[in-house]
């Protein structure tokens, strides 16, 4: 497919389907969405091959082997499945390739950095947290949670606060 500028999937008919994919995840599993302990269980399967014994002894740890493997877990299943509609969208939409966007006056390299440091900053808040932010504004906003409402509008509110910083590196 020849890349199309333009070309992405409509936002409305996307919403709709998070919202159905949200629905059916509380139907099935009786829980919202989130990928924060996904990757915490990465980590957990990672310390697992290479040191069991420490995981038997850290309580938080010891809890994802309960099923066997800390990646036998829904989550894990959920983050696989948002990487996989993720390559499904850009293929559809004539995006997919690999390249680095950024501005025309800021090299590469930083944009990496930045996109690397800003995760490793949301990766941290969300083991503060004890969840992803993408869990606390879904799940919580789907429940209709006043505390999971006033984050959703201040992480947005934050968001484009920080974007009218950070613009001139996308000029």
């Amino acid at each position: 497919m020849t890349r199309d500028e333009n070309r992405y999937w409509n936002p409305y008919l996307a919403g709709v389907a998070l919202g159905l994919v949200l629905l059916a995840t509380y139907l099935l599993t009786g829980k919202g969405l989130g990928a924060s302990g996904a990757s915490f269980r990465a980590g957990a399967a990672v310390v697992n091959a290479v040191a069991p014994s420490h995981v038997e002894q850290v309580p938080m740890l010891a809890a994802t082997t309960e099923d066997g493997s800390p990646l036998k877990n829904w989550l894990v299943f959920e983050v696989v499945g948002v990487a996989l509609g993720g390559f499904l969208g850009a293929l559809t939409s004539g995006r997919l390739r690999g390249e680095t966007l950024k501005g025309s006056t800021f090299p590469a390299g930083g944009r990496w950095a930045m996109a690397i440091g800003g995760g490793a900053v949301m990766g941290v808040g969300a083991q503060l947290a004890r969840g992803c932010a993408s869990g606390q504004a879904l799940s919580g906003g789907g429940l209709m949670s006043a505390g999971a409402w006033a984050f959703f509008l201040a992480f947005f509110g934050g968001g484009y606060a920080l974007a009218a910083l950070v613009r001139r590196q996308w000029r």
